[in-house]
């Protein structure tokens, strides 16, 4: 039975009946609202489930048992493809020895030397757990270096979940944000328009990838400009890599076009789904770092880091960014043709390997959610909103499903809004 055939048997069967279903009441008594933060699947299409059983290479299954090719890649954690060997039998093997310890393994050394020697920009290294940790504490060496409290993000960026950067704002305090000032991605003369005696930092992301909008890469020149304006002013530059870190480049995202930050906040695939986080920095800000107070029980864990290392050497071995740009690429050109035969105009922003589509005249994302629905119905999960991962298991097998999901969700779109 085809993937295709499974999908529509298993929503026939599906509904109030279904495993997905039962979970999400269950949850409704015990967990504020059934389910929070960027998972919270209550804004997607309806038949968009919840809970997840298991994962292999670059499909994952929900608990319902339908099968899906994965273009979100757990939000972007899953680098190499789900339960790739190396990496899970490198934490396998730490967690035997141990991992949660009264100090750190010889892994925790291991990693920084590594970080330090892949990324250019990098002279030493402190870990965490998630990317919330990471761009927070880039923030905090920054102004415990520059004794400034003013940092500069750009209007509509995502920089976590705390609440100096959350963009839900219950809860949060106007003293949270009071020290924050905003820019445009891409315009030098906005940045220039904020900028005072009290900045501390100016966060930029490797490309703006707000959710909800067209992707914008990176203007090198504006990129430059955010250096030359942090060398004279004595602000550290910080670059979010925390969801572009090691899909553009091995390396520094920025490497390519020759620009090196100060302070670099990493996370998602780094470990290839374990939990893990890293600030990397230069030597200006080492005795900034070296001065804070800041810990987690759990950041120190080794088998993350044991994972991480096992992830690295497969990346660069295999050259898995290179890998990712053709599969993206070939995903993209093959979604223009069918868009382009349905007669359907849509717009494709962002790298290859970090993809995103957007409907032209689509204001209310009605045809979006349309589309993702139908192809989440012919077996491909993807995002209405949200930029897509394609992964360095992505294969040609893979691709011919996606693209059969995408034109069949084409055609159902056609019948809708043409």
């Amino acid at each position: 039975m085809t993937i295709h055939q499974d999908h529509e048997t298993q929503t026939e069967s599906s509904g109030e009946r279904s495993v997905d279903a039962q979970l999400r009441r269950r949850a409704l008594e015990v967990i504020p609202g059934g389910m929070y933060g960027h998972l919270n699947m209550a804004a997607m299409p309806a038949d968009y489930p919840q809970y997840f059983e298991s994962a292999r290479g670059a499909r994952v299954t929900d608990v319902d048992g339908r099968e899906f090719v994965d273009l979100m890649c757990s939000w972007g954690p899953v680098i190499l493809g789900h339960q790739r060997r190396e990496v899970d039998e490198a934490f396998n093997r730490q967690m035997s020895l141990g991992d949660c310890l009264n100090g750190p393994s010889a892994r925790m050394v291991e990693l920084a030397e590594r970080l330090v020697g892949a990324v250019s920009h990098a002279q030493w290294a402190m870990f965490e757990k998630n990317g919330t940790d990471a761009t927070t504490l880039c923030v905090t060496i920054a102004r415990a270096a520059t004794g400034r409290s003013k940092v500069l993000v750009a209007t509509g960026a995502y920089h976590g979940a705390a609440p100096w950067c959350t963009p839900v704002k219950s809860g949060v305090t106007l003293e949270d944000r009071a020290n924050l000032a905003y820019y445009t991605y891409n315009d030098l003369d906005s940045v220039r328009a904020v900028l005072s005696e009290d900045v501390a930092a100016i966060m930029v992301s490797p490309f703006r990838h707000d959710a909800g909008f067209d992707q914008e890469l990176v203007d090198p020149l504006f990129a430059q400009g955010l250096r030359d304006i942090c060398d004279e002013t004595g602000s550290a530059l910080i670059l979010d890599d925390v969801r572009c870190g090691f899909r553009l480049n091995f390396g520094s995202s920025w490497e390519p076009i020759g620009v090196q930050p100060d302070l670099s906040a990493w996370s998602k695939a780094i470990a290839n789904g374990y939990p893990l986080a890293a600030v990397l920095g230069n030597d200006r800000f080492r005795a900034a770092a070296q001065s804070l107070f800041t810990t987690g029980s759990f950041w120190f864990a080794s088998a993350a880091m044991a994972a991480s290392l096992a992830t690295l050497d497969v990346l660069e071995r295999e050259d898995c960014v290179a890998h990712m740009v053709r599969m993206g690429d070939a995903l993209r050109q093959g979604i223009e043709a069918q868009s382009l035969r349905h007669g359907i105009e849509v717009r494709q922003s962002g790298p290859s390997q970090m993809p995103f589509m957007s409907f032209v005249g689509d204001v209310d994302s009605k045809m979006a959610a349309q589309f993702a629905s139908s192809a989440l119905r012919h077996g491909l999960y993807l995002h209405p909103r949200h930029n897509w991962f394609v992964s360095a298991a992505f294969s040609d097998a893979d691709l011919d499903l996606a693209l059969s999901a995408t034109d069949a969700a084409f055609s159902e779109l056609r019948t809708t809004f043409v």
